[in-house]
């Protein structure tokens, strides 16, 4: 398998090499390298062959088809599914955000009926639950309130309910410096990241529930230089973006060991497929285009006030967007984990938002993206990850509120 086209991805040199040694991991990363090789040759390789330039791929985002894929979702403001129906509200944010980096028009009628559906989660003594009617939880409290930040209304953001959500935040600070995410409920890195994010973009005192939580989140950095879900557990993507999110937004990051977790979030990072794994040994997945992904624009600002920053960037852009285009998107619309899984809204969101920070890093250092100009989706905040239009809409809002 070469590849004359000059990818940096899917380069045989790099190819799975198990000595012969028969594993169920190895046989499995060796599947999907065949898998995406396939896709290349189809989508770059042969338009190449056929007219010899090297811009004749098919690596095009297909916006009109995503965007149908996910209003459809949001038709029915959201469908409720037995085994999904604690998840309702992360799904109007997951289709409302990637809509929003997809820069595609929201109906009036659909903003009106997420915003109906969003205020029934909201729990009468504060927070939102994942459906109406629900136990309030710090992961759709978060999910809530960054859907109706990424609405960009000022009728959304009017219907967030500060007092009683701050009275929740502030309920669910735990003794050990974390938060838990319902009453009664696990203390983890999420809680911690969901309840800092959510006081942040509503413009609430964070600092009136900060107070131990940057050295309980210290604890949970792990030998490998990852962060783990709590103290004492394995370093892995989406904890290790919540520990380093959570602790620019509280100006402490300077608590990190950084070089072990450069060490650790570079070496993440496929030689092969170009995308991202969540954990050592693992395979590749679409979702951690943005959980691994976004931990670089945070760790570049937090190093140049240090005056560490490094021209080329801390990882390769143009190969994860190579792996996106090439192995994660459906020609029916929407994203998925890698190429012989079915689409589904999360992963349309954290690939959307994983490929708008590999296309700024691109821009920055190629002058250009893959695919071209007709590819730029909207910039994104990686601290909230929703777009920056619309994390400055919310800040404009709660500060003149």
């Amino acid at each position: 398998m070469t590849t004359p086209v000059p990818f940096r991805s899917f380069n045989d040199k790099f190819e799975c090499n198990d000595d012969g040694n028969f594993t169920f991991s190895s046989t499995e990363q060796k599947r999907i390298e065949a898998m995406l090789f396939e896709n290349y040759n189809s989508l770059v390789l042969e338009p190449f062959e056929a007219t010899g330039d090297e811009d004749a791929s098919q690596l095009t985002v297909l916006r009109q088809r995503h965007t149908a894929y996910l209003l459809r979702y949001l038709k029915n403001c959201p469908p409720s599914y037995s085994t999904l129906d604690a998840s309702r509200s992360w799904m109007c944010y997951w289709s409302v955000n990637a809509l929003k980096i997809l820069d595609a028009e929201i109906p009036k009628e659909t903003v009106d009926n997420i915003i109906t559906f969003l205020k029934a989660c909201e729990h009468p003594d504060g927070g939102y639950g994942g459906g109406p009617g629900q136990l309030a939880h710090l992961a759709p409290t978060y999910a809530t309130v960054m859907c109706l930040a990424s609405l960009q209304t000022e009728e959304a953001l009017k219907s967030i309910n500060r007092e009683t959500l701050f009275n929740f935040l502030k309920k669910s600070k735990d003794a050990s410096g974390g938060f838990a995410m319902h009453e009664g409920g696990e203390v983890d890195m999420r809680s911690a990241y969901c309840a800092l994010a959510t006081c942040e973009i509503v413009g609430l005192p964070i600092a009136e529930i900060s107070e131990g939580v940057a050295e309980w989140i210290i604890s949970c950095q792990t030998y490998e230089g990852g962060f783990g879900g709590e103290p004492h557990t394995e370093a892995h993507g989406g904890y290790t973006y919540c520990a380093v999110a959570s602790l620019v937004l509280l100006n402490r990051f300077r608590l990190v060991d950084v070089d072990s977790l450069l060490r650790w979030a570079t070496r993440r990072q496929m030689k092969y497929e170009g995308g991202f794994q969540g954990r050592t040994n693992k395979l590749v997945d679409g979702c951690y285009s943005f959980w691994q992904g976004a931990i670089f624009p945070l760790l570049d600002g937090e190093m140049e006030r240090e005056g560490r920053s490094l021209e080329k960037g801390l990882f390769e852009a143009k190969m994860l967007e190579e792996y996106i285009l090439v192995g994660c998107q459906s020609l029916h619309g929407g994203f998925k984990d890698k190429p012989d899984k079915p689409v589904d809204l999360y992963h349309t969101c954290y690939v959307l938002g994983g490929l708008s920070i590999a296309q700024k890093y691109s821009m920055a250092r190629d002058g250009k993206i893959l695919g071209g100009d007709v590819n730029m989706l909207c910039e994104i905040n990686p601290v909230f990850n929703i777009t920056v239009a619309s994390e400055q809409f919310a800040k404009e809002f709660f500060t003149s509120h």
